[in-house]
């Protein structure tokens, strides 16, 4: 279960995409995690969840590490 959980999180982290407002930074967050947790074998539910919320966390404690 920690694959499902911490890769999808960590690939957003080195991606640090972040968008311009949190809906935007839970969108690519999301569809991150959705894809990394297809990839790794695990639920895209669980992976988009992560992901959304893990790139919004991110992105708002660290805006000078967000590409934009």
């Amino acid at each position: 279960m920690w694959k499902s959980l911490t890769l999808p999180l960590a690939a957003v982290a080195v991606l640090a995409a972040c968008g311009n407002n949190p809906g935007e930074q839970a969108l690519i967050g999301g569809g991150a995690g959705a894809v990394g947790g297809a990839v790794l074998g695990g639920d895209p539910v669980v992976g988009a969840a992560v992901g959304a919320g893990g790139n919004v966390v991110f992105c708002q404690m660290y805006p000078h590490r967000c590409r934009r």
